[in-house]
């Protein structure tokens, strides 16, 4: 039988990285790398045919043993941050009266601030619907195109309701070769400016994304590939590359998000803060419930409707380089020795650290000048990186990613310790402590932000300078810590066994459960138009009693799910882990339930049946943790009197409110979560999961809550 394989590509800011995995065993056949093809005619495009085409003859790939090709992209980010941008023209339309004048000044645009003196350019129009014909459209569009619009964007009034003024605006524009963007395509939300700027930022990087994926697409069928090509979103999922013809804005920070997909296929925690480390700067993001954080992006400090990884960009990194005085470690970074055009002293030969001498410069002009630079006795230049001052303390193991010569950047920090007459190791600590008092406030932020349990955290260390950072990280913290294996090329895994995500979003006061069906089968369709299988879908859904929004999210695979072939833990392997993860001894540990599926363990010195709670899938992956929960066992037909039971035991009365607990729900093979502000709504939301499920199947309810002090 000839195998299948799945490809995933990551586009990096130095390297493109293609990864080849056994899409029964999820084992990795080869890599390719080759340098990011930033001055190709072709683009970054370039960059991932060569990665392809080389991954596939290096490990003797046959073009039909492909089931699924993905990569990830820059472009639109590095568009609207370079300015690469076409001219938009917005056409608003409303019914008349007051709503036509208030549409029209909120579907009136000013030109979009980029920063870096760069700006999406708007012109703006307005139809009422008494002019709303062929012929009025014809002309309105072509007063654009002379105001040398490029592409366009139809925005109606309520538009979400009833989108068939933007439906022929952009049937006339697309007659006339024009790219354009439907608003109600965007995002089925209300809120007329908003939507309308986010839909003029997908048009106007649609020329540049068209022109990319075209070449892209066409270079990899050239290669005798026939399945669909998949194109990383910016929330995690991947969407076959006809519908990112359509919205290319759904693909901003897609890089940073194959990262954490990749980190999640090795990650055993659910509940973790995740770096990727580069050599120029630190993504860092969060994993609740062994899902990303999700929010909407801000763009040019306007916020929009993109939904996107919730990513916090540092510039300190493994290579960041170092600012010193005779007094010590001033800063580190955010220059780094890439930017520079210098080595890392960690990654020279020993032999040619000979009478190195520190010299003081500026990296880039208009920089400081106080950036450290080591000139050894042949002329060359090194500097000093996190990933020096780490390896001369011990923290990064043979095995990583960043691990150097100890010996070579020992001597040149000693270069500098020797300048600022101190030792060795109070400068790689200074360097250190510099680099962590920029990014704790960071973790710290999110932390809060997503109410993440202190002693519930892992970090979770991704790209190539990883342990330059993670492991005194962990220490300074007192939290765990994992850097996963293949951490390198992490991006292209997360690439290659992506699953299919698309959401669709509602304001709906008070939903019925029809309304929710409703909006569950729509976010099918959606998944189903970006590539995924309908059998493979799932739909998680979520209503936020503040604004009456409704979301839901539909997760599958493209063709047939690849199959697990890990073994089965034991009760006692799994106990284990359990304390293992929760820092204490196996005989601390119990039981608590188990189905078919899971396992459900708990502290034994339970007070009141409440304490922390770990839920572990059957391969052994932790897949709920929470320090102070409380665990039913019952079934589907009588769910709803446990439910009730622990929405009072396990409510906590504060001041003002009562908070109300997180809810777990083991149904068959999949764990669902649940949160909501009144038992109708709980109700509302676990009847529609606890529908598919036979009346005496096994349902394990586990609820969560912060611990009163």
């Amino acid at each position: 039988m000839a195998r299948l394989v799945r490809m995933g590509i990551d586009v990096g800011g130095t390297h493109t990285k293609a990864v080849a995995i056994d899409n029964q065993t999820q084992e990795i056949i080869g890599k390719s790398s080759v340098k990011t093809t930033h001055d190709h005619p072709n683009g970054v495009a370039e960059g991932v045919v060569r990665s392809f085409q080389n991954c596939l003859r290096e490990n003797k790939i046959r073009p039909n043993d492909i089931v699924f090709v993905a990569h990830s992209t820059t472009q639109a980010t590095n568009a609207l941050i370079e300015g690469d941008v076409a001219k938009v023209g917005v056409i608003g339309m409303s019914k008349g009266g007051i709503e036509g004048f208030l549409a029209k000044r909120q579907t009136r645009l000013n030109d979009i601030d980029l920063g870096n003196n760069k700006k999406i350019n708007i012109s703006n129009a307005f139809l009422t619907l008494k002019q709303l014909d062929e012929k009025r459209v014809y002309e309105v569009i072509s007063s654009l195109e002379n105001e040398h619009a490029e592409v366009l964007v139809s925005s109606m009034a309520f538009g979400v309701d009833n989108s068939e003024p933007e439906q022929l605006v952009y049937r006339i524009a697309t007659e006339k070769n024009i790219p354009t963007t439907m608003a109600s395509d965007i995002t089925k939300l209300y809120g007329l400016t908003r939507r309308t700027r986010t839909a003029a930022i997908n048009a106007s990087i649609l020329p540049k994304m068209l022109d990319t994926a075209t070449s892209t697409e066409r270079s990899v069928r050239d290669a005798g590939v026939d399945v669909s090509l998949m194109i990383m979103r910016g929330d995690g999922g991947v969407m076959e590359i006809s519908e990112m013809k359509k919205r290319p804005v759904l693909t901003m920070l897609s890089g940073p998000a194959a990262s954490v997909m990749g980190s999640l296929m090795y990650l055993r925690a659910s509940n973790g803060v995740y770096f990727e480390v580069g050599g120029t700067t630190t993504n860092i993001g969060v994993i609740k419930n062994g899902r990303p954080a999700i929010d909407y992006s801000i763009v040019g400090g306007h916020p929009t409707y993109i939904s996107s990884l919730d990513v916090r960009v540092l510039g300190v990194a493994g290579g960041s380089m170092v600012r010193a005085d005779r007094s010590g470690i001033v800063d580190v970074g955010p220059r780094s020795a890439h930017i520079a055009g210098l080595d890392y002293a960690v990654f020279t030969p020993e032999e040619a650290i000979k009478e190195p001498k520190v010299v003081f410069f500026s990296p880039r002009p208009g920089d400081p000048a106080d950036y450290v630079k080591v000139v050894l006795a042949d002329g060359k230049e090194v500097t000093i990186t996190n990933t020096c001052a780490a390896n001369v303390l011990g923290l990064v193991n043979k095995e990583h990613f960043s691990y150097g010569n100890v010996s070579s950047a020992y001597q040149a920090i000693k270069a500098l310790a020797d300048y600022c007459q101190v030792s060795v190791e109070t400068i790689a600590t200074q360097i250190m402590e510099k680099a962590y008092a920029k990014i704790e406030p960071v973790i710290l932020e999110l932390a809060d932000k997503y109410q993440l349990e202190k002693d519930q955290i892992s970090l979770v260390g991704v790209g190539g300078g990883a342990a330059s950072l993670i492991t005194y990280f962990s220490n300074q913290m007192g939290v765990k810590y994992s850097i996963p294996e293949n951490a390198e090329v992490i991006s292209s895994i997360g690439v290659a066994l992506a699953m299919v995500r698309d959401v669709v979003e509602r304001i709906i006061p008070s939903p019925s459960k029809e309304e929710i069906q409703s909006l569950k089968n729509e976010a099918i369709q959606k998944a189903i138009e970006s590539g995924a299988t309908s059998e493979s879908i799932e739909v998680h859904v979520e209503i936020d009693p503040q604004t009456s929004k409704v979301t839901a999210i539909a997760t599958g695979s493209t063709e047939v799910k690849t199959t697990d072939l890990t073994k089965e833990i034991t009760v006692s392997e799994g106990l284990a882990l359990a304390a293992e993860d929760l820092r204490i001894t196996p005989a601390e540990v119990t039981l608590l339930e188990k189905t078919a599926f899971f396992y459900v363990y708990g502290e034994k010195d339970r007070q009141k049946d409440k304490g922390a709670i770990r839920i572990l899938d059957k391969k052994g992956f932790i897949k709920v943790q929470r320090g102070h929960a409380s665990c039913k066992k019952t079934t589907a037909k009588n769910y709803l009197a446990s439910v009730e039971l622990l929405w009072e035991e396990m409510a906590v009365y504060q001041t003002e409110i009562i908070a109300r607990p997180e809810f777990y729900l083991c149904l068959g093979a999949r764990i669902s979560d649940f949160s909501a502000t009144t038992l109708e709504q709980l109700q509302l939301l676990m009847d529609l999961e606890i529908a598919t499920l036979a009346p005496e199947e096994e349902v394990i309810i586990v609820a969560g809550n912060i611990k009163q002090t």
